[in-house]
């Protein structure tokens, strides 16, 4: 089964891949029952952050806070590749948590999404929906 991305997020996700060039955009993919209501941006703390990712964790607090209190879930995360593809890099395979979490990965202006499964990453078909 397909996850549902709103349009308006995977614009959001888009035009933070934009802005943040050369470096890595990164961000939370918030929601509720498979559908990914909200891309919200982060700051990249990486120390190279034209290379890796690290989402602010005050940002990563505040998200789980509001969950907690009734708000969109915590789905997962995106950042982008600038220079790489929409997969999986090594980097990314080695900073997973198989934690089952949504990654969505954009490069060139392509998105992919992926579950970050205890074996390793899985492919996610997705339908954009308005909103």
């Amino acid at each position: 089964m397909p996850v549902c991305i709103l349009s308006s997020a995977l614009a959001t996700i888009i035009a933070a891949a934009r802005r943040q060039h050369p470096n890595e955009a990164c961000g939370l993919l918030l929601g509720r029952d498979g559908v990914i209501a909200i891309a919200q941006d982060a700051a990249n703390i990486a120390a190279a952050p034209q290379h890796h990712f690290e989402i602010d964790p005050a940002t990563l607090v505040a998200a789980h806070r509001a969950a907690r209190s009734g708000g969109p879930a915590v789905l997962g995360y995106f950042h982008s590749h600038p220079t790489g593809a929409a997969a999986p890099s090594a980097t990314d395979r080695a900073m997973a948590a198989g934690d089952g979490r949504i990654w969505a990965i954009v490069a060139a202006g392509t998105v992919a999404l992926w579950r970050d499964a205890p074996s390793g990453f899985e492919p996610l078909s997705y339908d954009v929906v308005a909103g």
